[in-house]
């Protein structure tokens, strides 16, 4: 086995087993068989190290200079027992799917909770999508939760994988900062009935009421629906209250993720005064 002057370990091709391997990890069918996923740049591994989470293996450039929080990273996954791997830009432009790669890429484990390892009463408010679809939007409402300090995000039904590269990448880091939980709308029905919380839905329904006229009550479990069709009228009708954002323009619905965003912070607002 080659070994640089660091003694990590080098491989150069982009056809050796371990390379091949952490290609296939760009693919839902492999993450899910092995329980890991990709993660790339020095923000996102950061962010991980800083919330207890270290990479399996980490990749990196030989021969290109590393910042040093990228020496401090990779440390600390060789302390934590991680490997750590030396490669070519081109190699590590085919982990990344970048022309232009990221100084690391990591190998983690995934880390969704099953839902009832979570609390509500954990933090004063948690986000819910329902069949949200764009890993963008995903990401979007993860890196909101970490702005607001949310206890995590909830996923209920055909949601995008948030483990995919496009969901983690969108996160900025907050995968690794909210927990987060992946079921279906009976296992949260189910949950949330021994929960003292607020199931406060998003709709464009005529009986919702403004979100400045509505009393939340913490811990406030926020819904969203999918991108394209909302909340299905069921989920909506289980809620406490039903919320809307007032649309002031020509446009009638704003984006999903970008929704729950804004109410999160009148939320918070309103409970901590």
């Amino acid at each position: 086995m080659e070994r640089n002057s660091r003694g990590h370990r080098l491989i150069w091709s982009a056809t050796n087993p371990v390379i091949k391997r952490a290609r296939s990890l760009r693919d839902k069918k492999y993450r899910r068989q092995e329980g890991v996923f990709l993660a790339e740049g020095l923000r996102i591994l950061t962010e991980a190290r800083d919330a207890g989470f270290l990479p399996q293996q980490i990749f990196y450039a030989e021969g290109q200079a590393l910042h040093p929080l990228a020496e401090e990273v990779i440390a600390a996954c060789a302390a934590s027992g991680g490997e750590i791997i030396a490669t070519s830009r081109d190699v590590l432009a085919k982990l990344s799917g970048k022309d232009n790669p990221q100084a690391l890429v990591g190998i983690f484990a995934e880390h969704a909770l099953p839902l009832d390892a979570i609390k509500a009463s954990d933090a004063p408010l948690w986000l819910v999508a329902q069949a949200m679809r764009d890993p963008g939007n995903l990401g979007t409402l993860l890196r909101s939760g970490d702005a607001v300090a949310a206890g995590g995000v909830i996923l209920i039904d055909d949601c995008v994988d948030p483990f995919s590269v496009e969901s983690v990448r969108a996160s900025m880091g907050a995968i690794f900062t909210q927990k987060i939980a992946v079921c279906r709308w009976d296992e949260f029905a189910i949950w949330r009935s021994r929960q003292a919380a607020q199931l406060v839905a998003m709709t464009l329904s005529d009986d919702s009421v403004d979100y400045r006229a509505a009393s939340y009550a913490t811990p406030v479990l926020l819904m969203v629906g999918n991108e394209a069709r909302g909340l299905p009228d069921a989920y909506a009708d289980a809620a406490d209250i039903c919320v809307k954002l007032p649309m002031l323009g020509r446009a009638d619905s704003l984006n999903a993720a970008v929704s729950a965003s804004i109410l999160a912070y009148p939320i918070r607002w309103q409970i901590f005064g």
